[in-house]
């Protein structure tokens, strides 16, 4: 008789230690067999020497290495639409459960439903675990039972709760004995599945104590290397957040602790209103009549608009897969209110370049500057390119560092004049929105 197991399947979490999904999967009677699915779906939009498709092979390839090397096992890996290759996998085993974590965003959603339909039609259990945030969905809403849609009293109420909740951490490392054993682990090389290896490196992360501590008098300046890089480790669970908010926690810094609680924020207002992916929050801000010109938005995008602090963040987004938060809000607010070109060619260009973009977040904090989401800024504010460097780049170190040129006739004069952009700005704003 066949053996029955249970599978894992990794998605957002790739980690062995503290997988809440993992770890029941673990306690099952049944062995486990973890796989992961390239999901063609994704991938196929994707430039193919995409930095984050080589950083989750090069995690996927490390963690089943562990599992080969410490407990005859492995990870499985696919590529493929979900639903054909889990066709696949039943034709070879006999699989009683199916776990993994919740995903929470449209595509995730609807492509969870699908899966959930075709193993119940194969009497094949689905478990899935909340994993990548501390509070989802409905536990944070108001007395009303509406969600919140006010970032400080969803943080309020969110470190109310925290105090009344034991923050556990799944020892899924622990439990690596029932895993599936000694068959031959289907695994793929990046060029497998239509990709090479990037040039550009997914950052460590780090959570010292100097740097939570020092967060909040540092975080602002783009030329201190002074920011966690924590992003794409959330985003792809090579780090668990429940350590993370331990670690905040510990080093007792409110301001750290408050960004992963910024972080939870938009994705519940993601989940709620998931028509904000591609609509205004505030429906009236889709009435703005964009100017949308093609040739201004290439500068933006190759940092030539002859605004220095601007360029600077899009040539080191350009270079790195990374900007500086100070920069990002500069650079959003200038495309936007600027140039007057649509809040979503700017997300989309984020979600490509971006190594930890997180479409909750990254809709959330366009929104945020386009004047057109939650909590967001009123669309009368309007950063000064040039004033934000006197604040925040005093001493040019960040510029000189991404644009060598600035001072030289090599560099672009700026492409449109500041109070000139400013006063068409909130024209065609007040038009739109009055």
């Amino acid at each position: 008789m066949a053996q029955i197991i249970n599978l894992f399947w990794f998605r957002r979490d790739l980690r062995l230690d503290d997988n809440v999904g993992f770890f029941n999967a673990l306690k099952s009677k049944n062995p486990v067999l973890p796989i992961f699915i390239f999901d063609s779906e994704i991938l196929d939009k994707l430039p193919k020497n995409d930095a984050r498709v080589s950083f989750i092979y090069e995690n996927l390839q490390k963690m089943h290495d562990e599992l080969e090397d410490n407990f005859s096992s492995g990870m499985a890996i696919f590529h493929g639409k979900p639903v054909e290759i889990f066709e696949k996998i039943i034709e070879k085993y006999t699989i009683q459960s199916v776990f993994t974590n919740h995903d929470y965003e449209p595509y995730a959603t609807k492509r969870d439903q699908e899966i959930v339909h075709f193993l119940q039609e194969k009497n094949i259990e689905f478990h899935t675990f909340k994993d990548q945030v501390i509070f989802e969905k409905n536990e944070i809403i108001k007395k009303d039972g509406t969600p919140y849609v006010v970032y400080t009293p969803f943080m309020k109420t969110w470190k109310e709760e925290f105090k009344s909740i034991e923050l556990t951490i799944f020892e899924s490392e622990k439990l690596l004995d029932n895993l599936v054993k000694n068959i031959d682990f289907p695994n793929l090389t990046l060029s497998e599945i239509g990709f090479t290896n990037s040039t550009q490196k997914v950052l460590p992360y780090t959570v010292s104590q100097k740097l939570i501590q020092e967060y909040e008098e540092t975080r602002n300046f783009p030329d201190k290397d002074a920011t966690s890089r924590l992003g794409p480790h959330l985003r792809f669970g090579t780090v668990s957040v429940r350590k993370m908010i331990q670690k905040a926690i510990a080093e007792d810094n409110e301001i750290f602790w408050q960004e992963l609680i910024w972080r939870e924020f938009f994705m519940q207002i993601l989940w709620h209103f998931p028509q904000t992916a591609s609509q205004s929050f505030k429906p009236k801000y889709d009435k703005i009549l964009w100017r949308n010109n093609e040739e201004e938005f290439k500068s933006w995008c190759e940092g030539k608009t002859g605004y220095p602090l601007v360029d600077a963040g899009m040539r080191q987004l350009n270079e790195t897969g990374f900007m500086h938060n100070r920069v990002r809000m500069l650079v959003g607010s200038f495309l936007c209110k600027h140039l007057l070109i649509d809040w979503r060619w700017g997300e989309a260009y984020f979600a490509e370049k971006l190594h930890d973009f997180e479409m909750a977040s990254n809709v959330g904090n366009w929104q945020w500057v386009a004047g057109s989401g939650v909590d967001a800024a009123p669309y009368f504010r309007i950063f000064n390119p040039t004033s934000q460097i006197e604040k925040f780049d005093k001493k040019l170190d960040y510029i000189k560092k991404w644009i060598p040129d600035f001072h030289e006739f090599t560099y672009p004069k700026p492409i449109v004049e500041h109070t000139f952009a400013r006063e068409r700005c909130l024209k065609v704003y007040k038009e739109a929105v009055s």
